[in-house]
């Protein structure tokens, strides 16, 4: 655990030049939420814009050359894939609440009533989704790198224009819906299981394609 984490704060060190974009992406969706006046609408455009700055740490390992030292280092290759997928998922969830809290506030401000379970559909909604984007995006950079997968940049702007298409269709009073959300803890259960599922495999995934380079 503790080589997981030093190659966490390694890849954290990477993300320094990009800080000022990454707060940017935080707040640009409040404006959104506050246009569309839909919180679930805000937090999908939230974890799409996160979800582009995955690339963000191997875009830097490309530009300045730095295998040579992933070599050297006193690290072995799989916790470095931890460290790196430790560091993406705690971004996504600190940004989750960030938009969470933000966005309500916002819409509440303006007058709308945001519902309980509202927001806890858009926080299942926002992990779900974010997992979606990393678990995909990942083991791609880690075979093709940034400029070979450029086309894994495309899943979040993909997976948002589908809920933004898909979210004003579902029926807030359906019963499906109506008995899913009567067992909160149920549901999100169930996602937390399955994006657990979907990280542990993208995980292998990822220390295998490093295995296969080092060969």
């Amino acid at each position: 655990m503790n080589e997981t984490l030093k190659a966490a704060r390694l890849d954290y060190s990477l993300l320094r030049p990009y800080w000022k974009n990454i707060c940017f992406i935080l707040v640009m969706p409040i404006v959104y939420t506050s246009v569309a006046r839909s919180l679930s609408g805000g937090i999908s455009f939230t974890m799409c814009m996160l979800g582009i700055t995955v690339s963000y740490t191997f875009a830097i390992s490309e530009k300045n050359g730095m295998e040579r030292l992933y070599g050297v280092l006193p690290v072995a290759r799989r916790h470095l894939v931890f460290g790196k997928y430790l560091l993406i998922c705690f971004m996504g969830l600190l940004a989750l609440a960030f938009s969470l809290i933000a966005d309500t506030a916002v819409l509440k401000a303006m007058g709308e009533t945001v519902a309980v379970w509202e927001i806890a559909v858009s926080a299942v909604l926002g992990f779900l989704v974010y997992t979606i984007y990393v678990v995909f995006q990942l083991p791609g950079y880690y075979k093709f790198g940034v400029v070979g997968g450029k086309m894994f940049q495309f899943i979040p702007v993909t997976g948002y224009l589908l809920t933004l298409f898909l979210l004003p269709r579902v029926n807030v009073n359906s019963p499906v819906l109506e008995a899913v959300l009567e067992q909160p803890a149920v549901l999100a259960g169930a996602v937390l299981a399955g994006c657990a599922a979907a990280y542990g495999i993208s995980i292998g995934v990822s220390v295998m394609i490093l295995k296969n380079k080092e060969v």
